[in-house]
């Protein structure tokens, strides 16, 4: 299977690193946002089958983008990208409605099998 995806991430490596490794697994990337406010309005544009999103970015961060997405499109498919050490926010943001969570540095085998999980939930 093949998902669309849309990444969101302050950090431009981040963002190169998690695309090679998810096209290098057949999925499309629909688009790339850098911080929260860019993710909400991308998301409502593009509406990807799933979305990775970082937690901690400038003008906002990965939960209140997680929250607004969530209002607008319950539906919507998040996995949080965290770093270790941010276990709290973590749980803030699977409460905000985020389903699933991967850690830098980010595991190929993690990201591919997030993603996979997500796409089956569909079924």
């Amino acid at each position: 299977m093949s998902a669309r995806i849309l990444i969101v991430d302050d950090a431009s490596f981040m963002r190169m690193m998690l695309r090679n490794i998810l096209t290098s697994h057949g999925h499309v990337i629909v688009g790339e946002a850098e911080n929260g406010l860019r993710a909400i309005d991308t998301y409502q544009q593009l509406k990807p089958d799933i979305m990775l999103i970082d937690l901690i970015m400038p003008e906002m961060g990965g939960i209140e983008a997680v929250r607004r997405i969530m209002e607008a499109d319950p539906k919507a498919k998040i996995i949080i990208c965290s770093a270790m050490g941010q276990q709290a926010l973590v749980v803030e943001a699977m409460q905000a409605g985020a389903r699933d969570f991967i850690i830098k540095p980010f595991q190929p085998t993690s990201v591919i099998e997030a993603v996979q999980k997500l796409e089956l939930e569909g079924e």
